[in-house]
């Protein structure tokens, strides 16, 4: 399966209610601007601290990612994050 067949069947699901993400990015604004700032030098992106703040708001999520920069970031300031990596 192509990029970007996965990424329109995953937007197919999110359309269907089929996968609910129940999160507010206005809501979220302030912990992300710190988690950014915390990591300036890695740099990290606006979809990673969304990521981790996510996974600060449920304990239980593990992070699927290609992106090695994970093993560096921590949520809720020195906790590792669970990340699945292929």
């Amino acid at each position: 399966m192509s990029r970007s067949l996965g990424a329109d069947a995953l937007m197919q699901l999110l359309e269907d209610g089929i996968i609910q993400i129940e999160f507010s990015l206005n809501r979220e604004t302030s912990a992300l601007r710190a988690l950014m700032q915390r990591y300036r030098s890695v740099p990290m992106s606006l979809a990673d601290a969304c990521l981790i703040r996510m996974s600060e708001l449920n304990q239980s999520a593990k992070i699927f990612t290609l992106d090695s920069d994970f093993l560096i970031y921590r949520r809720n300031r020195n906790a590792i994050i669970p990340v699945i990596m292929p």
